[in-house]
This record gives C-alpha cells, sequence and structure tokens, in this order.
C-alpha cells in the first residue's frame, strides 16, 4: 500500500512539471505569433500618392502586392518584372511609393510579397509563388530591403531569375561564380545594414555587380514606415531617395 502511494505523488509531480513547459511554451509561441504582427506600418501619404498616380495600377493578389504600368495612362509593359521582398515585419505597401517610379518610367511590373509571419526568414514558398501574379513577364529579378534581401539572396538561386536587387542588405550566400546581374543600394546613414557590413559582404556578389551608396539615406529611407529603432538619421527626404532608387532600377530593369 505504501509502495503505490509513494509512487503517485511522484507521477503527479511529474505531470504537473511536464504540463508546466507546455504552458510555458504555448505562451511562448503565442507571444512570438503576436510580436510578429505588430508591423511598421507604411505611410499613408506615400503609399496613396501611388494609389492615385494614373499611370501604375495596385492590385492585392492575396500572396503579394502588384505594381502594374497602367494600360490606359502607363507605359507599354516592358516584359521585365522584381519580385521584392520587404524587410522583417515591415507592411508591404510601405514600399509602394520607392517602387512605384520604375513602372512609371519603364513599364516594369513590381510584385511585393507578403512574407509569412511578416519575416522572410520564415517565408520558405518558391518564388514560382510571385511570378505566377504577372504570367506575360518573361524576365525575372528577386530583390528586397534588409532581411528581405537576405531571402531574395537564396531565391536568386532559382534559374528563373536574371539578376538581384539589394536595398540595405547583403547575401548570406555566395552568388559570386554566378553570372546574375546585380544592384546594391546603401545608405550612407543607414544604421542597421551599414555601409561598411554591405562593403564586408561585396565578396559574395559577382565582381561586376553595381554597388551604389546613397548619400544621407538610412535604412528606413528605402520604405515608407517611419523610425526604426537602431537605425542612423536620414538627411535627404523621402523623394530625393525616391529619385536615386528610381534611377538605378531604372537602369537595370528599362
Amino acid at each position: 500500500m505504501s509502495e503505490h502511494t509513494g509512487r503517485a505523488p511522484r507521477l503527479g509531480r511529474a505531470t504537473s512539471i511536464i504540463l508546466g513547459v507546455l504552458a510555458i511554451l504555448v505562451v511562448v509561441v503565442i507571444g512570438f505569433v503576436v510580436w510578429t504582427q505588430i508591423v511598421m506600418q507604411g505611410t499613408r501619404a506615400a503609399a496613396l500618392a501611388v494609389w492615385e498616380n494614373p499611370a501604375v495600377t495596385v492590385t492585392d493578389v492575396g500572396d503579394a502586392v502588384l505594381l502594374e504600368p497602367s494600360a490606359e495612362a502607363g507605359p507599354a509593359p516592358s516584359g521585365t518584372g522584381l519580385v521584392f521582398i520587404p524587410g522583417a515585419k515591415v507592411d508591404p505597401y510601405a514600399y509602394l511609393y520607392k517602387l512605384a517610379g520604375v513602372v512609371e518610367e519603364s513599364g516594369a511590373t513590381v510584385v511585393i510579397t507578403k512574407p509569412t509571419l511578416n519575416l522572410a526568414f520564415f517565408d520558405q514558398r518558391p518564388l514560382s509563388t510571385f511570378t505566377a501574379a504577372a504570367p506575360d513577364v518573361d524576365t525575372w529579378f528577386v530583390g528586397g530591403h534588409s532581411l528581405g534581401g537576405v531571402r531574395a539572396c537564396q531565391l536568386a538561386e532559382d534559374p528563373a531569375v536574371s539578376g538581384i536587387v539589394l536595398f540595405g542588405s547583403y547575401c548570406a550566400n555566395d552568388l559570386s561564380e554566378t553570372d546574375l546581374e546585380v544592384l546594391s543600394l546603401a545608405g550612407s546613414e543607414d544604421g542597421l545594414s551599414t555601409p561598411e557590413k554591405v562593403a564586408a559582404a561585396r565578396d559574395r556578389l559577382p565582381a561586376d555587380a553595381v554597388m551604389i551608396e546613397i548619400e544621407g539615406a538610412n535604412h528606413a529611407s528605402f520604405g515608407d514606415y517611419g523610425v526604426q529603432p537602431g537605425d542612423g538619421t536620414a538627411t535627404i527626404p523621402s523623394s530625393e531617395v525616391r529619385a536615386e532608387i528610381t534611377r538605378a532600377l531604372v537602369g537595370v530593369l528599362g
């Protein structure tokens, strides 16, 4: 009788410990998911400027936001497209203003993805998930901002990709022996993907990669979503950064 009585308390304590650990894990997971949903929202005025631009059509296609030249007022579609991946916890719409210029000026198509849990690291969907939104495009580039650029480097290994575009970002994988066309934009005031970090990863890109530093731009300058912790202070307005981005993208996608 005493033997069974001794086992019961031990089993009860073990069960309590297991249930306690599971409860903690559930709380941690729920907390993490909630944290991923607290995104840096796009600046309303910047996004509205694109929605009201008669030369650009904006369409939410579920997995992504599609920017295309308008059939009524835009340039003829060029047949070139860019799949663009947002930075960590940044609203995809925060990139409308900075990316719409290349659509308006060159007729390129831009597909801004909606990463899983708002973090590109967790988004393992293939490139075809997003290129399917624009079946008439026959030449594809992939790009991204910050963590989105790191993921873009991984997707650049897809044989359908002709080139890669990086905004305040750099590759973790080695693409130096590829024939990809590469455009890397850095900001002189970027406090996160600093110019030094971008330069340190330069050897992972092809020798002919185009490296441009935008004087006065910080990390958040590559989108329009306000101040980001740890970033430097931008010394030029968003409109000037947009002009620099558009000029560089037209040179690659145009």
